[in-house]
């Protein structure tokens, strides 16, 4: 199965765009993590814009950065987001809601509390009528919705945007959760090439589990560890890293014994 990358998206404590990403993968600026600002997202309604979390603002963070630097119309474009577990911060306002005597939930909670809320506000953003696919998978969920977003743009012989984020739980759930840092990225695939692709991707999924592949940046690499959505760091450091014609294979685990095997060219 075959894909092409066509534009790139980051966020997180020193990585905050794709242009800084780029020169930390290749080394040419320092690694800093300096903490993201709160992103207030361009494209909500006022109303939306209050309601929405700060894990929804992280992954609109990431899709209005592809919006600025494409020509697509994303309004019409398929969408896949993933996430380990959804708005851990919503998840907890609600337990702590339901301990006490009077058992109130929000409302606004409650509207954020559903695994597809960010999908929801990018949908009423962009006024889409395109399909959408919302994906939790644990810490595998970037090999899965990247298997999935792949999987639509070669069926629906279509472009899709690929969402990955998750930003850290609050306690007691930390404990049980340690996710570190926020951190979101976002991948606007197409099935054939075009002027602005950066690379080709073959994907094959194995039934034999493998070792998944580090980042070559040691610091990038510790980064990996932090998050379930930062398991794209080695696929996003080939894409900055490698030089044209060359290639990479990367390996990625999912859940059970299954590997998910990408061979990128660089374009």
């Amino acid at each position: 199965m075959n894909v092409f990358i066509n534009q790139v998206a980051v966020a997180t404590p020193g990585l905050h765009n794709w242009e800084v990403a780029k020169n930390v993968f290749n080394s040419n600026t320092p690694f800093e993590p300096a903490p993201l600002e709160k992103y207030k997202p361009q494209l909500l309604p006022p109303n939306e814009r209050r309601r929405a979390t700060s894990l929804v603002r992280l992954a609109f963070q990431v899709c209005e950065a592809i919006a600025d630097h494409t020509d697509n119309n994303l309004g019409q474009t398929q969408t896949v987001f993933a996430s380990s577990g959804g708005d851990y911060q919503i998840i907890d306002q609600i337990c702590r809601a339901l301990c006490k005597p009077e058992r109130m939930v929000s409302p606004t909670q409650f509207h954020n509390s559903v695994h597809n809320s960010a999908a929801g506000y990018w949908g009423i953003a962009t006024h889409s009528p395109a399909p959408s696919t919302s994906i939790s998978s644990h810490d595998f969920s970037f090999a899965a919705g990247l298997l999935e977003a792949a999987a639509i743009t070669c069926s629906e012989n279509s472009d899709t945007l690929l969402v990955v984020y998750d930003t850290q739980p609050p306690e007691p759930i930390i404990f049980k959760r340690p996710i570190t840092l926020p951190f979101a990225t976002a991948l606007l695939f197409s099935p054939t090439q075009c002027d602005n692709t950066i690379a080709k991707v073959e994907l094959s999924l194995s039934p034999e589990k493998n070792d998944p592949t580090p980042c070559k940046h040691p610091e990038v690499e510790l980064l990996r560890s932090q998050n379930p959505a930062a398991r794209s760091l080695p696929l996003l450091e080939s894409l900055a890293t490698l030089q044209q014609g060359s290639h990479q294979i990367i390996k990625l685990a999912m859940m059970g014994e299954q590997t998910l095997a990408l061979h990128c060219e660089k374009l």
